[in-house]
């Protein structure tokens, strides 16, 4: 958090459209792939420059262009101006704390999506914002780093036969959301994974651990909603945009995005009440130890008050006390207090308090 306050700090006073990068600089430089395809032929590669990316844009075929780290301004610019991109666009694209939103523009479709995914050890969720830019015959994706989910979409449109090689970029908007969407099913499941072994944890032995394990979960199911939740209206307005950019053939399909990601969220809310729920049976196990105990300290001096009594008594050494200078004073006293104490551990269990 700091990081991106201290850069959206460098923006104060700035005029809007000033390319400022906002958020943590992840790789050294920029890495740009160009994807060109058409149902006859695919044209791929990773190149140096992204001038080697212009001459794609007066073509007739389907051109993606994916921008591996936005924290270069020059190269943002230079798609910006290329695809005729507002500048408050390439502002947005360069702000990677974006709410997921849908900006129609003259010549395009912007969206932002939060892709979620997990840690190396897959014990956290982390979120990465995807910028996406499509039109008559192109579409553009800004990351903030290398690794995505991707592959299925490139291995398809490299096979020749999948349905994307024929149809045209908003086709590959909708496979790209998609995968994204997709994705969310698999964070899910490991959320469930680590709910269950935390609900074992928290009827067998409910430790502080289980505690922070419990916290640690909310956090990432509010950060998880808070990339899913808007989604669902950004995929609802391309439905109901009338643009020749997106073809009704091609609407079916952003409905079907539309219905995972109610999925999604319904699953979701389903974990976070969840989670409250053992919140509270956390407390609630915690509160019964407490009060076991104070129950097992209550019964043992309860049996020890009268034996504190009883000693008490004799501990005052007054001369005229007859049981002083009696031959068997000291065992009667004890086996009082034996008595005593046995008959309270009886009547406690009697009455099951023990």
């Amino acid at each position: 958090m700091g990081r991106n306050s201290n850069s959206r700090a460098k923006k104060t006073g700035l005029s809007s459209g000033s390319l400022v990068h906002v958020g943590r600089r992840k790789i050294d430089r920029p890495r740009i792939t160009i994807l060109d395809y058409d149902a006859e032929r695919v044209y791929e590669k990773v190149v140096d420059s992204i001038d080697e990316c212009f001459p794609f844009h007066q073509t007739a075929t389907v051109t993606w262009i994916n921008v591996d780290g936005v924290h270069d301004p020059d190269v943002v610019e230079k798609i910006g101006k290329t695809f005729r991109l507002h500048p408050l666009i390439l502002e947005d694209i360069m702000t990677t704390s974006q709410r997921p939103k849908l900006d129609e523009l003259d010549e395009a479709f912007y969206i932002v999506a939060r892709m979620v995914d997990l840690n190396e050890r897959k014990t956290e969720v982390i979120t990465e914002q995807l910028s996406l830019v499509f039109g008559k015959n192109f579409v553009l994706t800004f990351q903030e780093e290398p690794g995505d989910m991707f592959d299925s979409v490139r291995e398809r449109i490299r096979g020749g036969k999948a349905r994307v090689r024929k149809l045209g970029p908003d086709y590959l908007a909708y496979a790209l959301l998609d995968a994204v969407v997709d994705h969310y099913f698999v964070v899910l499941e490991n959320v469930g994974d680590r709910i269950e072994k935390l609900e074992e944890e928290l009827i067998r032995n409910p430790q502080t651990e289980t505690l922070h394990a419990i916290h640690t979960l909310k956090r990432e199911m509010l950060l998880f909603r808070k990339a899913v939740w808007p989604l669902r209206e950004v995929v609802a307005g391309i439905e109901r945009q009338e643009s020749p950019l997106v073809r009704a053939a091609t609407n079916i399909f952003f409905r079907d995005v539309y219905d995972h990601i109610i999925q999604v969220i319904d699953n979701a809310e389903t974990y976070r009440d969840i989670l409250a729920g053992m919140l509270e049976t956390y407390l609630s196990s915690m509160s019964n130890r407490m009060n076991q105990v104070m129950k097992l300290l209550t019964i043992i001096s309860t049996i020890f008050i009268p034996l504190t009594f009883i000693a008490g008594v004799y501990g005052m050494n007054f001369v005229h006390m007859p049981e002083l200078k009696w031959k068997y004073g000291y065992f009667v006293v004890w086996g009082i207090m034996i008595v005593v104490g046995l008959g309270l551990v009886r009547f406690f269990k009697r009455k099951k308090w023990l």
